[in-house]
């Protein structure tokens, strides 16, 4: 089995579960997921989880992403993208490029956003897309929503092609229809492309089809970044032997149980900033999982554990 992340490039008409299932076949495994559902419109960065890797599913899905989109002024749908059912068009002659950049950009701070009717969100167990199917329109609260940048890339009116990086629940359909709604006009996306999700760059993806040919090549392992190569910000530490145990049982150790890795430099936890998470490996130098330092108990408290228990 393969244990990992892995960057897919998301095509154009897949949806994420059809990359997921796509992969399933391709590698020979069922325990894959994504980290966070992009449109079958959309296209671009869609790191996968594999295997032990899926336990970073939702430490992914929290990430900040970057995205590059298209908004159309001027028409209104009800998916709030190009391929809804238009509900209405108002003329945008008026429109200045002038207009168009002070209402983007007025959107680079911290907003409340009302979640799409056609999203995955669910409400009373029923997701938001299937109420919507059956023509059943629901109260949806506004969240809070960090556009941390926005970059207008490109105008011609109509269109808008912008860049922005925002927090995790963004969803850049509604961002185009409020922009819309700002400039008087109303809007909807053209198109959307997501360059990045924390470390995974669309330069480094790849398609379904490269990934399998990686396979049958017998590169495969070129295209997976290890689990623990996820932390790789965190110091990496050797649990003691007499300690291994309790650390594959997931316990609390002491400070004193683990030492940095030999071949890295010397020194224990006690010696090194407490306030730091670190990597935790056995005498094999296999990946056991994330602790945090307890300064005041004096001990590694376990934040996530990658060991299987069959190991």
């Amino acid at each position: 089995m393969w244990h990992g992340v892995i960057n897919i490039y998301k095509e154009k008409g897949f949806t994420s579960h059809d990359v997921v299932a796509k992969l399933r076949g391709i590698l020979g495994q069922k325990k894959i997921g994504h980290t966070g559902t992009l449109d079958p419109d959309a296209e671009g960065v869609l790191p996968v989880c594999l295997g032990k890797g899926t336990k970073l599913c939702d430490l992914l899905t929290e990430k900040d992403k970057t995205y590059e989109a298209v908004l159309l002024l001027g028409k209104t749908t009800d998916t709030l993208d190009i391929s809804g059912q238009v509900l209405e068009e108002k003329d945008t002659e008026g429109i200045t490029e002038e207009a168009v950049e002070k209402a983007v950009y007025s959107f680079q701070e911290s907003y409340e956003q009302i979640p799409p009717m056609y999203s995955a969100l669910k409400i009373g167990g029923k997701k938001l897309y299937e109420l919507a199917r059956e023509g059943i329109t629901v109260e949806r609260k506004a969240r809070t929503v960090v556009i941390h940048e926005i970059t207008v890339l490109g105008m011609e009116l109509p269109r808008i092609r912008f860049r922005v990086t925002c927090s995790k629940g963004t969803y850049i359909r509604s961002l185009c229809q409020d922009i819309g709604e700002k400039l008087g006009c109303g809007g909807c996306m053209e198109s959307l492309l997501r360059t990045r999700v924390e470390r995974f760059d669309i330069k480094e993806s790849h398609t379904l089809s490269e990934v399998e040919a990686a396979r049958d090549a017998g590169r495969l392992k070129e295209y997976i970044i290890p689990v623990d190569r996820m932390f790789d910000r965190y110091p990496a530490y050797m649990v003691l032997p007499e300690f291994e145990k309790a650390a594959f049982n997931g316990n609390s150790l002491p400070l004193h149980a683990a030492v940095i890795l030999p071949h890295v430099e010397k020194g224990t936890v006690q010696e090194s900033a407490a306030d730091k998470r670190i990597r935790l490996y056995d005498r094999q130098e296999r990946f056991i999982g994330l602790y945090q330092p307890d300064e005041k108990n004096r001990q590694l408290r376990l934040i996530r554990m990658f060991r299987d228990p069959d190991e």
